[in-house]
């Protein structure tokens, strides 16, 4: 399905990134891993056979250069994964401009800058490329607890649409997709952190997992593999909501047929 693609996933030392890093090897793609901490990134790229980049995304020079180091190591490049992202906590009350600007700059920025210094090589191939934007279904509202979060997925989702269209005409294909609550590794500790009990996976209602579980990082690496393969094309500007029920008109109300 990916073979000989020249993929570069971001934020993959664990959880959806390295899921999806790791199916795209297993795809046949070669595979850039990049993350923000030297050591989990070389582990992680090890362990699946990928070339392992590392850069702190708060950076305004470092999209261009991952971009150039995978180029540099593949020669070319095919399909971008834009996971990365900061998931701190903030309300209308508590939000802090310099937390604000870290988030914009990882969440939207960065894959922004990721596209356009990708956006030369990808052009230029005959089959051109494909850019998988990792948004959140909280890009259409989000819990008041994370606001600047929601509100960069927001960004994000309306410069998928805009750049679809933009760039549909060269080749590039650019889509999203809105995870829904994942139980990766990052979810876990964030849980613990905030007093949920080691359990908290079997102490889900209905309402918040109607299949009994929320999401694995497999599951959702399995929709983004579609995405980035030449199936899903010529398909771009898409905006799909990953979750085991519709996102928008779902009443929020306690259903009583549910426990």
């Amino acid at each position: 399905m990916l073979e000989n693609l020249a993929i570069l996933v971001t934020g993959a030392t664990s959880g959806i990134g390295l899921a999806i890093a790791r199916l795209c090897r297993e795809k046949g793609a070669r595979v850039a891993l990049h993350g923000i901490d030297a050591a989990a990134t070389r582990k992680a790229a090890a362990e699946i056979g990928a070339a392992a980049i590392v850069a702190n995304l708060k950076e305004p020079d470092a999209p261009a250069r991952i971009m150039a180091e995978t180029v540099g190591a593949f020669g070319r490049i095919d399909g971008l994964v834009n996971n990365a992202a900061m998931l701190d906590r903030d309300t209308i009350d508590s939000l802090d401009i310099g937390l604000f600007d870290d988030i914009i700059a990882v969440n939207l920025r960065a894959p922004l800058l990721l596209i356009k210094a990708a956006l030369p090589h990808m052009e230029r191939q005959e089959t051109g490329g494909s850019v998988v934007n990792i948004g959140s279904v909280n890009a259409w509202c989000g819990a008041t607890k994370i606001l600047s979060y929601s509100v960069s997925k927001g960004g994000l989702m309306t410069a998928t649409r805009n750049l679809g269209d933009a760039l549909s005409s060269r080749r590039v294909r650019v889509n999203q997709l809105n995870v829904g609550w994942t139980a990766s590794e990052n979810e876990h500790r964030i849980q613990l952190a905030e007093g949920q009990p080691a359990d908290w996976r079997s102490r889900l209602n209905a309402l918040q997992a109607p299949s009994g579980d929320i999401l694995k990082p497999q599951e959702v690496a399995r929709h983004a593999i579609f995405w980035l393969s030449p199936e899903s094309a010529p398909i771009t500007g898409q905006v799909v909501d990953v979750e085991q029920y519709p996102i928008l008109g779902r009443l929020a109300i306690h259903d009583p047929g549910r426990q």
